[in-house]
């Protein structure tokens, strides 16, 4: 096999871990979610406490948002407003408790060309799933309300509000003639240890990547470094018989050119002799 082909099947197999890893996270983000509506979804589906009970000096001050409430007090018929969004009508109305402060309460929803039925007169008792507030909805127009706005109901009743809501439970606003309106819970919190696995999971994604990434340039790399020295080897084998053919003609014209001078020395010892 080739050291091309062992890279990209190392890369590929890194890149598939990684994919996997990546998923892992998100079902593990996923649970996070998930675990997190359930417990806002548990919190409202516990039995119902006294309002009162959780308020000091008018304000809310037990850790009741969330949770199905019970308030005593009347309705104030004059003051109502009718909540307009995606085709239905959701009834709020004023409801004065004993201390009286006003408690908005979401009696039920009806149909935008139906009549709304009164509230029910003399001292009630309501119960309901308590939040703090709404946001605006989009493509409301100035002066109008669509949502159960707390500051802006502040501006439009005179008495001190309650700082937040209740919309009936189905029996009570059955028994007053409507259909029970749609709460939209907030999203909750999920286990820190499932968010802590998700992270762990895409961490270990990066560095199946990295890892792959880094063997297979490593392994070109020693491919590399191999031929290189493999090169050099050659080169380095053909060097010593140049060197040997250099010194070979060197000895042999050294040869050539003491030859007449051995042949002079020659001469002039024989001269002498005779």
């Amino acid at each position: 096999m080739t050291t091309r082909l062992k890279q990209i099947l190392l890369i590929t197999v890194g890149s598939v871990a990684a994919v996997a890893m990546v998923l892992l996270g998100l079902w593990q983000m996923q649970v996070f979610v998930d675990s997190g509506n359930r417990g806002i979804e548990e919190r409202a589906a516990q039995p119902p406490v006294a309002l009162a009970e959780n308020m000091t000096a008018g304000e809310i001050t037990g850790d009741v948002y969330g949770k199905q409430v019970w308030a005593e007090g009347v309705y104030r018929p004059d003051q109502e407003i009718l909540l307009s969004a995606a085709g239905e009508v959701r009834v709020l109305t004023a409801f004065e408790l004993d201390d009286g402060r006003i408690l908005p309460v979401v009696r039920g929803v009806v149909t935008a060309d139906a009549e709304v039925p009164a509230p029910p007169a003399g001292n009630q008792r309501q119960t309901g799933l308590l939040l703090p507030g709404e946001g605006n909805v989009d493509g409301t127009a100035p002066g109008e309300l669509a949502s159960v706005r707390m500051p802006a109901l502040a501006q439009r009743w005179p008495q001190h509000l309650v700082a937040g809501f209740i919309t009936l439970n189905a029996d009570e606003a059955t028994a007053q003639g409507l259909t029970a309106a749609p709460v939209a819970l907030p999203e909750g919190e999920g286990s820190v240890r499932n968010s802590g696995y998700a992270l762990q999971w895409w961490v270990f994604a990066a560095f199946a990547v990295g890892m792959s990434v880094r063997i297979a340039w490593g392994m070109g790399r020693r491919d590399r470094l191999a031929a290189e020295q493999s090169a050099r080897n050659e080169l380095g084998g053909a060097a010593p018989d140049s060197s040997e053919a250099g010194s070979s003609a060197l000895e042999n014209a050294a040869l050539e050119n003491a030859a007449p001078e051995n042949a002079a020395l020659q001469n002039t010892t024989a001269t002498h002799e005779h």
